[in-house]
Formats: structure tokens, C-alpha cells, sequence
């Protein structure tokens, strides 16, 4: 630490500012790609052709786990060799690249390509997760021991306002321009964000020093880099502390990944408003600026609003998941955003479910304008007219008609999908809704072109009548084909008639969360001095604890979750928690670690990280296999805290900065 010591303070506060601007840069990746758009692109329009939305939510968890899981794997053999190169911004700057790539790419997903989602993704991640091996790994060479905790939360501070701003703009071009272009510039913005502001790091924190900077004659890099890895393993139980640390981290952190990670996809599959998810998301990043600074003042010793701080976020923890399950109780549904009561069928119209088109007695209009309805299996449905073969879709019956023709579908709810087949054969069908063409947001008719050159059969379409009630969706065969088709076929299997959207009042419910925060403020102020003695007491480890109970308190809640009150309530509390939580996990290690293999230690750093985040999606996968629903998933991220606070508590912080430093003067005096 002694070069930093004598940097002059221009030099040193540039120095800091540049690492934290990385945080800037990089964040913009974590929220609008992993946490607020992408996660609904990919549920309603990258997998539009998946069974369900849980299905989507299951293939998108699946996808964050083999993406962590291959950083996991590269973490600690990238952070060894980092130190034997000296090559830490290198390795910084070629991941930097990666994911600025992966982030790129994603501009061509459009409807249907969850699976190019998902490889896109999957680039932009392992690029994220490995550049940031050695971006955390520049801490203790650019700031002080005594500054660590500032440093690493102001990283965290500047990630949430720069993605936050990015993410704004994003918003009013996803509004503003037509189709998905606007979603698909967002991911574009990403890449460029990244790109520009990753900059001040590489030109003002000089590459650091390593324990070791040349090869042997005859040593090969990976060799070396594996000998050294396993070296590490073997090594850091000897640090007990920082090793217990890691453990406690390695299981905590599944939660903490898995909330930032499926928070919108879980809200979408709950049925809330895409809109209302990105747009609480989005207040809770820049909520989670001042929290992020609250929550990660609360070991600074000497602080005049320690205790205020502390008096705030307990009131915060326990006040707002009793005021938002107050609201869902006792509001009305048009203000709290519950549920509301599901669609029933009626005597001539379809409830809410799933349908197959004949075996409802839906009636078939026919190229001869004869009616087919009821079990068509096995019989022969007219000349060049219909098609019968229901051996070809995932339903007990299905019509396919030629050269003409409408489906009629008379339903009663609001939202409905459809479900068909393309292919070679297939032509060009017009949308309808109660005999009015249905039209799309530029004011112009809706029609599904269904021609592809490989047959498929599970399309998956959506639609929504103005408003709930009786309606009938019609399908008609135009007897147009695409100039590459070799007829007009038209086929159907299927109609789901979805759950009823929810009504909510958001400028209502902002209100009450911001009278929450008024009155929380002024209980802390009448009660601040209640607090002194514990706030004069708490340090790194057990502001962490506290985090942990918030968010043990988070998971139950999460399971019961059903009105979009609770999803903003919810959502503000993690903002209370969640930046400060990692910085202070982020430098508790770093105090815990000699400096100079900072390169291995959060290399190992990384790896449990990637490895909280490679298995705690899969309890969601299990989940919607076993259940069809997310919510066992999320239920069981309470084990995860629990445990994590357990093991929280056998880490003696002092004995374990004792001996990284008594590690660091035998690496330095050996090496000097």
C-alpha cells in the first residue's frame, strides 16, 4: 500500500473515480440486458413460441446458469494468470471486449429466438463476469485499506446512476419507435455505454504489481496457471476466516444473484404490466443510489448519521412488507393491482384455459362455406378443402383448411393466444376481433404470415380485445401466399384464453411508498439515540447480517406475492439492501486478502460468486418442472440466507486481516 501513500490526493481521488466509472460503464449490462429488458423480451417475444411463460422463465434461468457457471470455471485460472502477467487490464480490457460483443449481437433476436437469445447472452455474461475477476481485483491497488469500503461502495453508487440514466433512454425508445426496434437499440446502447466509459479505468489505474511477473525456462502459462490454481485451493483453508467468508458468500449470494436476476421475468409470469416492471425497476436504481450510500455507511466509525442510518433501514425493513401487504388487502384492485377474478365460459363463448379448436364446437367456416364442428379424427373433411390429421399437434383435435376459410373463436376475457402451424404450404391470414380488423400500433391491419420453409407446429401468437367481455377472434384465410409459398393453407390448434390483466393505480401507490419513506425518516430522527450504543457496535460483517435478514424476509414474501403494490413495496426494500450488501461483501474480502495475490483471491472471489449464481437457477428450472410456477423456486431462497447468516457468524474479521497481512509482508519481503 505504500505507493499509494505517497500519491499526491489529485492523483489518488483520480485514481478512484476512474475504477469506480467501470461500475458506470459495466452496470448498464446488469439492468437493462439482465434485470429489465431483456428478461421480458425474452419471455414475450424471443420465446413467443415456447409453451408457456413459465417455460420461458425456466429456459431463461437455465441460460443464467450455464452462463455463470462457464465464468466459474475460468475465474481463479484468469485470476492466476493475471498475476503472473501482470496482465490485469489486458485481461480487463479483452473481456470488456467480449462483452461488449455479446451485447451487440443481441440487436438480431427478434420473435422466436430465444436459443440465439440465450448463445448472445450467454457471450455478453461470461464477458461481464470475467472482466469483473479483474476489476475487483484493482481495489486494494487503488484505494487505501482504511478507504475500501467507500471505494467499493462508491463503484456501486456510480453502477446505479449511470445504468439508471441509460436505461431512461432507453425506456423512451422502446416507447417511441415502432415493433421491437426499440428493445433491440436498447441492447445496442448497452454495448456503446460500455465501450465509451470503461476508458477513464484504462488510462489512469496503472497496471498493478503481482507476486510473480516472469515465466521459468520451460513453464508453460497454463501450466502455471493451473499449478497455481490448485496452489490457491489448497492455500486459502489455511485462511480460515476468508475461507468461511467465501462459503458464507458462495451461499448467500445464490439469493441475492437469483432476486437481481428473474425479478422481471417472475413479475411478468405473475401477469403484472411489462411497463410497471421496468418502470419499478428503474425507481428502485435510483432508490438504490442513496440507500447504497445509507446502508454502506454503516460500519464507518465516527459517521454524525450513523445511528440514523441504522434507525432508518430497520424501520424500512420492517415497515414496508407490512405496508404493502396492508395495500393488497385492503385497497381496492383497481388500486393494488390484485388479481382479478378468472374468466368463466358461458353458454355460446370459451373461459379462460386452454382450448382445442374443434373439440370446443367452434365452428369452421369452410372454402365451401359449409360448418365443421366436434371430433373431426379420422374423417375425411372435403376435397382440397380440410385437412385432418391431429397426430401433427400437441392437441386432441385440429383443423387445417385450403383456399379459403375462417376460424371463428367466440371468447370471453381480454388477452388470447393462438397456436398454429407454418410451412411451405402455408398462406396469409387476416386478424379479426368482433368483425373489426385488428390493428397493430402504426394503425395497420394485423396479418400472420405463415409461410416458413420448414414445417412447424407450435406458433405461439398473442392478441387483446379493448377491454374484457364476450368477443370473437377470427381468423381468416385471405387466399393470398407469400411469393416463395406453394399455397394458401391455413391451420389452427389451439386458443389459451389468459388470465385478466390487472388494474393498478401508480401514481397511488408511489404515494403511500414515498409517505412510507417520509415517515420512516422521521422515526429515525425520533429515535436515532435508541440506536447509538448498537450503531457504535456494528461493523462490515454485521451490517451484511443485517442485509441477509432483510432479504430471508424478501423470499417468503416473494412466494406470496400477487398484486403489484406488493411488486413495488418488494422491489424498493431490495434497493434498500442490495447495493450496500455487495460493496460491503466486495471489501470485507478484499480486507481479508493479501494484496498482493489479489489476482488469485478474487479470482476464487469470482468463482463463488458464479458458481451462487450457476446453481441457484436451477432450483427454478426444478421448480417449473415439478410445479409449473416459480414460486417453490423463490420460497427456497430462504435456506440460502439462513445458511449464509450462519456461517456469517464464525468469520472473525479482525484474526482474518491479521493474517493477510502477515501472508503479505512473507510474499513481498520473499519477492523483494
Amino acid at each position: 500500500m505504500s505507493a499509494l501513500e505517497n500519491l499526491s490526493e489529485k492523483d489518488y481521488n483520480r485514481r478512484k473515480r476512474s475504477w469506480a466509472m467501470y461500475d458506470w460503464a459495466n452496470s448498464a449490462f446488469i439492468l437493462t440486458i439482465v434485470t429489465a429488458v431483456l428478461p421480458i423480451y425474452y419471455s414475450d417475444v424471443a420465446g413467443a413460441n415456447l409453451p408457456s411463460q413459465a417455460t420461458a422463465t425456466q429456459y431463461w434461468s437455465l441460460t443464467l446458469s450455464v452462463s455463470v457457471l462457464i465464468v466459474a470455471l475460468l475465474s481463479p485460472i484468469l485470476g492466476a494468470v493475471s498475476d503472473i502477467l501482470r496482465g490485469k487490464k489486458k485481461f480487463l480490457a479483452a473481456f470488456t471486449g467480449l462483452g461488449v460483443i455479446g451485447s451487440a449481437l443481441l440487436y438480431f433476436v427478434q420473435s422466436g429466438d430465444w436459443l440465439m437469445a440465450s448463445l448472445f447472452f450467454i457471450i455478453g455474461r461470461v464477458g461481464f463476469g470475467s472482466a469483473n475477476v479483474f476489476y475487483d481485483a484493482l481495489l486494494p491497488h487503488v484505494a487505501r485499506e482504511e478507504d475500501q469500503d467507500k471505494v467499493s461502495t462508491t463503484g456501486y453508487v456510480f453502477g446505479y446512476l449511470g445504468s439508471g440514466l441509460l436505461l431512461i433512454a432507453n425506456i423512451a425508445m422502446i416507447q417511441l419507435l415502432p415493433g421491437t426496434l426499440g428493445v433491440r437499440l436498447s441492447f445496442l446502447s448497452v454495448a456503446l455505454w460500455w465501450l465509451i466509459f470503461a476508458f477513464p479505468l484504462f488510462r489512469n489505474v496503472p497496471e498493478p504489481p503481482s507476486a510473480s511477473e516472469e515465466l521459468q525456462d520451460g513453464e508453460s502459462l497454463m501450466k502455471v496457471g493451473f499449478t497455481r490454481m490448485f496452489a490457491t485451493i489448497r492455500e486459502i483453508r489455511s485462511f480460515k476466516d476468508l475461507f468461511t467468508f467465501l462459503v458464507a458468500f458462495l451461499i448467500y449470494n445464490d439469493g441475492i444473484n437469483i432476486i437481481i436476476g428473474v425479478a422481471a421475468i417472475y413479475g411478468r409470469e405473475l401477469g403484472f404490466p411489462s411497463t410497471q416492471l421496468i418502470l419499478a425497476i428503474l425507481l428502485v436504481q435510483f432508490a438504490g443510489i442513496p440507500y447504497t450510500m445509507i446502508f454502506g455507511n454503516l460500519p464507518s466509525d465516527g459517521h454524525k448519521w450513523r445511528s440514523w442510518f441504522l434507525a432508518f433501514v430497520i424501520f424500512n425493513i420492517i415497515a414496508l412488507p407490512l405496508v404493502g401487504v396492508g395495500g393488497k388487502l385492503f385497497l381496492d384492485n383497481s388500486i393494488s393491482g390484485r388479481p382479478p377474478a378468472d374468466f368463466e365460459a358461458t353458454a355460446t363463448h370459451l373461459g379462460q384455459g386452454v382450448h382445442s379448436v374443434a373439440a370446443e364446437g367452434t365452428q369452421i367456416g369452410a372454402w365451401s362455406n359449409e360448418t365443421i364442428s366436434g371430433d373431426l379424427r379420422g374423417e375425411s373433411c372435403g376435397w382440397y378443402q380440410f385437412s385432418c390429421d391431429p397426430s401433427q399437434f400437441d392437441v386432441d383435435y385440429a383443423v387445417t383448411g385450403e383456399y379459403g376459410g375462417q376460424v371463428d373463436i367466440p371468447f370471453n376475457g381480454q388477452p388470447i393466444v393462438l397456436t398454429h402451424s407454418i410451412g411451405p404450404d402455408h398462406g396469409i391470414w387476416a386478424v379479426e376481433i368482433d368483425g373489426a380488423p385488428l390493428l397493430d400500433d402504426d394503425g395497420q391491419p394485423v396479418m400472420i404470415d405463415a409461410y416458413s420453409e420448414t414445417v412447424r407446429y407450435d406458433v405461439r401468437k398473442s392478441y387483446q380485445a379493448d377491454g374484457p367481455g364476450e368477443h370473437t377472434l377470427s381468423i381468416i384465410n385471405t387466399g393470398e401466399s407469400n411469393p416463395d409459398s406453394s399455397g394458401g393453407m391455413m391451420s389452427v390448434a389451439s386458443v389459451e384464453v389468459l388470465a385478466p390483466l390487472r388494474a393498478s393505480s401508480l401514481p397511488i401507490i408511489l404515494g403511500i411508498l414515498v409517505a412510507t419513506q417520509a415517515v420512516a425518516a422521521l422515526f429515525a430522527f425520533a429515535t436515532y439515540s435508541m440506536f447509538e450504543g448498537l450503531a457504535s457496535r456494528i461493523n462490515t460483517k454485521e451490517a451484511i447480517f443485517l442485509a441477509l435478514v432483510a432479504y430471508a424476509v424478501i423470499s417468503v414474501w416473494g412466494y406470496f406475492l400477487n398484486a403489484v403494490i406488493e411488486f413495488w413495496f418488494l422491489a424498493w426494500m431490495v434497493s434498500v439492501v442490495q447495493g450496500g450488501s455487495q460493496a460491503l461483501s466486495r471489501s470485507m474480502y478484499a480486507s481479508l486478502s493479501p494484496t498482493s495475490r489479489s489476482g488469485e483471491f478474487f479470482g476464487f472471489f469470482s468463482i463463488m460468486s458464479k458458481f451462487a449464481s450457476f446453481l441457484a437457477p436451477l432450483v427454478f428450472v426444478v421448480s417449473v418442472a415439478l410445479f409449473d410456477s416459480s414460486r417453490p423456486g423463490v420460497l427456497s431462497l430462504i435456506f440460502f440466507f439462513g445458511i449464509g447468516m450462519y456461517l456469517l457468524t464464525k468469520v472473525d474479521v479482525e484474526a482474518g486481516i491479521k493474517l493477510a497481512k502477515e501472508k503479505d509482508a512473507e510474499i513481498l519481503g520473499a519477492a523483494g
